[in-house]
């Protein structure tokens, strides 16, 4: 392992997700942790491959695994780290584990133990670590060895955790006093204030009815209040008055509120207590039947030192016995209990290594102090088997075989599943799958990944080269289990490749599955899947939030029944010239990488392509013809760079235009007391006055952005540079040369938040600036600067992973430059980073929580389960808070005399070459008892009654109409239908598909 010493900061490449999520302070304090983790089943090795595999980018102390047990082919259908030579081998499970598990993290030292761990253990040795975790582990010792962390000075963190079948625990004591100096994780943000009252209790409220997000008792700080300047830099503890007001206290001898100002919410840090004596705690929101049941299952341990036998009767008696009630949920538990649910694992893996973080580092609420999770609707149906159907046949199926069933075993492995993305989400899905036994291939099933994603594994193990996602993860998954049939794709699943994405791949299907990071991806194929009536299973997270979201065909809603609101863009003018957040300067920054290195660049190379001469170009603009794009192109050719001094004097120019002459222009045309026809100042909030900046060499912001936008340049020009060119004495060399021009204001500067950017909207050219451009390519031709070389550039492509390109160099200089021009707090590179690559926070923890409850799901629609049964999830483990819903049940629209249609609902019509207009409406006519009177292909209208000559249509064959290609077999047709009553709206409908040959086929 790496040493903290030879270690100074966490590895971004490899941690960004994470330190969003964590932040640097939470990071390092985990270097300073050591952790004990006892226990190598399914639970033990979840907590210990997430808490390592991201957690845990810095060196810390020492991990140690523990567990007493050898590997059995049992363990191989839950502990993915244990391989078939291992259990023919008889090892230990800690010694097949711990050095699979050492590989996520070479920061980390991993050790193992298999000494053993019960009631006459002396436990002394714990005293070295700051956290202990039990799974697999009695209740006796869980209280005694509770019990000795309690009694630590100061107390060492807690936490045992258990799956038994369908049921799953955590428990947390983190000792009597637990400081936590930020329980939410939230990013605190700015909020600009409308107004204050002059008043006992004052009152703010926000402009704009903007809601501040906050809770009665937290704190605000004030910053830039106009008129009631004693509140800047003062915090006040709020009380919430509605979603955009709430009160500071007496303000009544303050100066009178005149303009401007916003206010942070302070992160206040929270005390937490704990107590121990496991058994007794009967936490009021604990779920009281798995509470007890769980209870008298420890209790059957201690009595019996053993777990109740799979599907034996007299065992589930005595269980229930000492619960004292009849339910179901117990029966159940005692049915399943020597069993393990993978999926189930996998969740509560991830709450629990969730803990494990709050515990070492104090950031997020911890668990206070129970969590249960129960799978009792995935048996429930199950109840009326044989116990036959629940024995072990000796294979690595058997855990999962004691809670579902063989048959339902033989269903997994016939799957066919479509997984669509490959990231972090991706990756755990296919671990279920291979514990789970999905898409096995001497069963005929498989499972179909898509991915254009560059990835490591599904393990994050480093490989020796980089290949798309898809692949990697397809070979770490044959290495969990060699029987499965896994095919990578590297198509996008896209309107562009249905000629490979079909309905008849669909249609050989039994599922699909989407791990995107965008919404209209997931749109695109919830549309296909309902289409083609296939279940769809969709998930994502953002940092500890995460969701699932389940669509059964004429069950539930699809994606696609909801919609959330679009997300708000900042106005144009607000990016230009007034900025008044940190997210206004890194998006202009990106957006001039756009525009200057990206859409130049190939707006010029694709325009030389089209028009190859330059005479010609010439000779054509000389006789009054208009060329798209050449004006701009022209004056790039005309002020074109040859070598690297001129790159550095285009980047000092663009200094002096960005952070300065930007400046001066706007104090030029609003002045600072500039005021509004109703009297009020032009400069107060949000609008902030700029500062012009003046060039200093010797400041190291104004160095890099001199550097890194001279490379840039220089890489869109195919210009060379040296290491010795990027040195300071070198740029100071180039730049004492560079003369900087005169300013002079300009008359013209728009405000106007309504305006578009120059590329939506088209620009006339003067009489004036076409001379010029004519000019100029005049003499670049008479020149000869008009080479093949001088009509090519290079256009980049944004990558903030890669720290020597220089592309963040320029987004951070220049961001943070124009923030000190507008005297907005910079930001460090790494938020600077996560902006401007629209970077969305992941941790593992979440990632394995939403795969596993996702898992669970697919178990319920193999098994054709109910509506009643499946659920839908929303989490955010910070706080922590799980909650299941059931799935939003499919609505029946009414068209009329009793004639229903759901989203899921396709009426059907065939025809034939010669199938006319007419006939396809009488069809529908007939076949369904309701009158067409409109029908609509895409954005195509095929018919519409009131349309000049749409009559004549009627004659027409479909096929003419609407063309369809050679291989087409199908349209889906939007059919409205004749009102009850004159007057009224034509009816909506369910899509009519028209088949183009009697059979279906194609034609």
């Amino acid at each position: 392992p790496i040493m903290a010493t030879d270690l100074m900061e966490i590895d971004d490449s490899l941690y960004s997700r994470q330190r969003y999520v964590l932040g640097d302070s939470a990071m390092h304090q985990m270097a300073q942790s050591s952790v004990f983790l006892s226990g190598m089943g399914g639970l033990g090795v979840e907590i210990g491959r997430q808490y390592l595999m991201y957690v845990c980018p810095l060196c810390v102390q020492a991990v140690t695994l523990h567990d007493t047990k050898q590997c059995e082919t049992w363990d191989l259908g839950s502990n993915f780290f244990i391989r078939k030579e291992d259990v023919l081998s008889q090892r230990r499970r800690v010694e097949a584990v711990c050095p699979r598990v050492a590989e996520l993290n070479p920061y980390v030292h991993v050790d193992m133990s298999s000494s053993a761990l019960d009631d006459n253990t002396d436990l002394g040795f714990l005293r070295r670590y700051q956290c202990v975790i039990l799974t697999e582990a009695r209740l006796s010792l869980q209280k005694r060895v509770n019990e000795f962390c309690h009694s630590q000075q100061p107390p060492i963190r807690f936490i045992s955790c258990d799956v038994y079948g369908i049921c799953a625990r955590v428990f947390c004591d983190f000792g009597e006093e637990f400081e936590v100096f930020d329980p939410t994780g939230e990013e605190p943000k700015e909020v600009f204030i409308q107004s204050i009252t002059q008043d006992n209790p004052g009152v703010v409220t926000c402009m704009d009815n903007q809601p501040h997000g906050l809770q009665t008792g937290q704190s605000v700080v004030f910053r830039e209040v106009g008129g009631m300047v004693e509140l800047n830099g003062t915090s006040r503890q709020v009380s919430v008055l509605s979603s955009h007001s709430f009160a500071i206290g007496d303000t009544s001898q303050l100066q009178p509120y005149t303009h401007g100002g916003f206010f942070v919410m302070v992160k206040t840090p929270k005390m937490y207590r704990f107590v121990s004596r496991l058994v007794f705690i009967f936490n009021s929101v604990a779920p009281l039947q798995i509470h007890a049941g769980m209870l008298a299952l420890d209790t059957f341990q201690e009595q019996h030192s053993r777990l109740p036998n799979t599907g034996c009767l007299q065992d589930a008696e005595v269980l229930l016995k000492l619960t004292e009630e009849v339910n179901a949920l117990v029966r159940c538990l005692s049915r399943t209990a020597r069993g393990i649910l993978p999926p189930l694992a996998a969740a509560v893996g991830g709450l629990a290594s969730q803990e494990v973080l709050k515990a070492i580092t104090g950031k997020f609420a911890p668990l206070q102090q129970w969590f249960y999770l129960d799978a009792i609707e995935v048996v429930k149906p199950l109840q009326p088997l044989s116990a036959e159907e629940f024995s072990p046949r000796g294979d690595r199926y058997d855990g999962l075989r004691a809670c579902i069933g063989d048959s339902l075993c033989l269903q997994l492995h016939k799957l066919r599943v479509f997984m669509v993305g490959c990231g972090a989400i991706g990756c755990e899905m296919l671990k279920n799958f291979a514990l789970l036994g999905i898409g096995l291939a001497k069963s005929s099933g498989e499972v179909g990944i898509y991915s254009l994603c560059i990835y490591l594994s599904v393990h994050h193990r480093p490989r020796p080269h980089r290949k798309a996602t898809s692949y990697t993860a397809a070979e770490a998954t044959r290495d969990i289990n060699p029987d499965l049939q896994v095919e990578a794709h590297l198509n996008k699943v896209c309107p562009a490749t249905e000629n490979i994405y079909n309905d008849s791949f669909y249609s050989s299907l039994n599922l699909v599955v989407t791990a995107l990071d965008n919404v209209e991806a997931r749109r695109y194929v919830d549309s296909r899947c309902v289409s083609n009536q296939r279940p769809l299973l969709d998930s994502g997270t953002m940092g500890t939030k995460g969701h699932t979201e389940i669509i059964v065909p004429n069950l539930t809603e699809s994606y696609n029944s909801h919609r959330d609101p679009p997300e708000e863009e900042i106005p144009f003018c607000t990016l230009k010239s007034f900025p008044s957040v940190i997210e206004h300067t890194i998006q202009w920054a990106r957006d001039k990488f756009e525009s200057a290195f990206v859409h130049k660049p190939s707006m010029y190379s694709s325009f030389w392509q089209t028009h190859s001469s330059a005479e010609v170009v010439l000779q054509r603009m000389q006789a009054g013809e208009s060329l798209e794009g050449s004006f701009q192109v022209i004056k790039l050719l005309s002020r074109q760079p040859t070598q690297w001094d001129q790159c550095v004097a285009i980047a000092r120019l663009k200094f002096e235009k960005y952070f300065k002459r930007k400046a001066l222009q706007l104090l030029h045309s609003f002045p600072l007391d500039t005021r509004l026809k109703d009297g009020s100042l032009f400069w107060q909030s949000p609008k902030r006055p700029p500062t012009p900046l003046e060039f200093d060499l010797k400041d190291s912001l104004h160095f890099a952005f001199i550097v890194s936008t001279a490379r840039l340049f220089a890489g869109i020009y195919n210009i060379p540079y040296s290491e010795r060119d990027l040195s300071e004495e070198a740029i100071t060399r180039i730049l004492a040369d560079v003369k900087i021009p005169e300013y002079r204001p300009s008359e013209k500067v728009k405000t106007d938040e309504t305006a578009k950017k120059p590329d939506q909207i088209k620009m006339p050219l003067s009489s004036e600036e076409e001379r010029d451009a004519i000019a100029h390519l005049e003499q670049a031709i008479a020149t000869d600067r008009v080479t093949p070389e001088r009509l090519r550039m290079s256009p980049l492509q944004f990558e903030k992973d890669d720290d020597s390109n220089g592309h963040m160099d320029f987004v951070a200089s220049a961001s943070s430059l124009r923030a000190i021009m507008y005297s907005i707090e910079p930001a460090d590179r790494l938020k600077t980073k996560r902006i401007a690559g629209k970077i969305i926070p992941a941790i593992a923890t979440a990632t394995a929580a939403v795969a596993g409850l996702v898992a669970l799901e697919l178990i319920k629609v193999v098994g054709g389960f109910g509506f009643e049964s499946h659920k839908n999830c929303f989490f955010n483990l910070a706080i922590p808070v799980v909650v299941l819903t059931e799935p939003a049940a499919v609505k029946q629209t009414l068209i009329r005399n009793n004639i229903y249609y759901t989203i899921w609902d396709c009426w059907t019509v065939f025809g034939h070459e010669d199938f006319t207009l007419s006939d396809f409406m009488n069809a529908v006519r007939e076949k369904y008892g309701i009158e067409p009177t409109m029908v609509v292909h895409g954005v195509k209208m095929l018919y519409v009654p009131v349309m000049p000559g749409h009559s004549k249509r009627l004659k027409l064959t479909m096929h003419k109409l609407i063309k369809p290609s050679v291989d087409r077999r199908y349209v889906d047709l939007t059919v409205s239908f004749a009102p009850e009553a004159d007057g009224d709206e034509d009816l909506p409908g369910p899509p009519v598909r028209y088949y183009f040959s009697p059979d279906g086929e194609t034609p």
